[in-house]
C-alpha cells in the first residue's frame, strides 16, 4: 500500500509539520476549527481562570476556551498549525488571551501551574510517550483545577487502524485514570465513554465514541 509523504515520516516534528502543510482544505486549515464536543461539555460550566492546553494543533479547543473567559497557553509541537490558531486568534480579538508556544510534548515538563490542563485527543501516528506527558500534566494542575482527557474511545472510520488487529487498543478513560497515579487529594468529576453522532466526510452520519476522564485536584 502507497503511503503519503507524512506517513513515511518518523520523526514526530516533521511528521506534524508535513501533515498540517499537505493537509490544508480550502479554509487554509486541517481541522474545522471548533471545539471538540466534550471539551464545551465538561467545561462550559467551569468559572474561567488559567488554562493549559496540550497538543493545541490550530487552536479550536484554545480559541473557543479563550472566547469563555479563560487566559489559555497553547501548546503544539507544529509551527504550521499554530500559525493558523494565532491568525484566527487574530480576527476573532483574542490575541490577549492565548499565548501560542512551539513545544515538543515528549520533553516537555511544566513550568507553571494551571486552574485547567486540557489534553484532547492526544494521539499520535509517530512516536508519543502520551501516558508519560499526561502524568506530567498532573504536576501542572493547581489546587482546586482540573485535568481533563480526552481520547478516542475507538479508531474513527477510515483510520489506518481501524482495522489493523495489531494496533494497541486505545485506552478507556478508566485505563488513563489508572496510569496518572494520582496522589491523594485528587477526586474524579467524569469518568466514561460518550457516544456522539457526526457527519464524517464522506460517509454520512458515523458514532463515534469519546473517552472522557475530568479529575479536580482538590488540594
Amino acid at each position: 500500500m502507497a503511503h503519503s509523504s507524512d506517513e513515511a515520516l518518523t520523526d514526530p516534528a516533521q511528521f506534524w509539520e508535513a501533515r498540517y502543510l499537505s493537509h490544508r482544505g480550502k479554509s487554509g486549515a486541517v481541522w474545522s476549527g471548533k471545539v471538540n464536543a466534550a471539551v464545551e461539555r465538561e467545561v462550559s460550566g467551569l468559572t474561567p481562570g488559567t488554562a493549559l492546553e496540550l497538543g493545541s494543533g490550530e487552536g479550536g479547543d484554545a480559541l473557543w476556551l479563550a472566547g469563555q473567559g479563560w487566559t489559555v497557553t497553547a501548546l503544539d509541537i507544529s509551527a504550521n498549525a499554530l500559525a493558523v490558531g494565532a491568525a484566527k486568534a487574530a480576527e476573532l480579538g483574542l490575541v490577549e488571551r492565548i499565548e501560542w508556544v512551539q513545544a515538543d510534548l515528549a520533553t516537555w515538563h511544566p513550568s507553571a501551574q494551571y486552574d485547567l490542563v486540557t489534553a484532547a485527543f492526544l494521539h499520535s501516528p509517530v512516536d508519543l510517550p502520551r501516558e508519560e506527558i499526561l502524568r506530567r500534566a498532573v504536576s501542572a494542575v493547581a489546587p482546586g483545577g482540573r485535568l481533563l482527557v480526552v481520547g478516542h474511545g475507538a479508531f474513527p472510520p477510515g483510520s489506518s487502524h481501524d482495522h489493523d488487529r495489531a494496533a494497541p487498543p486505545l485506552p478507556t478513560s478508566g485505563e488513563v485514570l489508572a496510569s496518572l497515579d494520582l496522589p491523594d487529594g485528587w477526586t474524579v468529576e467524569t469518568n466514561e465513554s460518550v457516544d456522539r453522532e457526526v457527519e464524517w466526510r464522506d460517509q454520512g452520519t458515523v458514532t463515534l465514541t469519546d473517552a472522557v476522564l475530568r479529575v479536580r485536584r482538590v488540594v
